[in-house]
């Protein structure tokens, strides 16, 4: 996961992610529907309008059993954006996907950071 974090997301080689995601995915971000097609076709839709999604640094990977949960920091358009990206896999790929997406306050209530 390390791997695809650095490679499609960070780096932007999508025409590797057959590589490390399933045809079939199934996606719980309401923005994209179920299956590869749709994740490129949502990913497209959101550069279009301004709003394309970027990830600039992985802060930690977490796996457990089948689980691996990784926290990222991007940008979503323009706006300073957190990253938590929940992956089941299967036979080493992804099938599964959940996420939170949040923007990073300019100014923390805190001096922790957001991660």
């Amino acid at each position: 996961m390390a791997e695809f974090t650095q490679a499609v997301l960070i780096d932007g080689d999508f025409d590797r992610i057959t590589e490390f995601m399933a045809p079939d995915l199934i996606q719980h971000n309401p923005w994209w529907g179920d299956g590869l097609e749709a994740l490129s076709a949502g990913f497209a839709a959101q550069a279009e309008q301004g709003n394309a999604l970027r990830y600039d640094t992985v802060h930690q990977i977490i796996g457990q059993g089948n689980f691996v949960l990784f926290m990222s920091e991007g940008a979503l358009g323009d706006t300073p954006t957190a990253y938590y990206d929940l992956l089941r896999l299967d036979n080493g790929k992804v099938v599964e996907h959940w996420d939170v997406i949040s923007e990073i306050p300019a100014d923390m209530a805190h001096d922790n950071g957001k991660f």
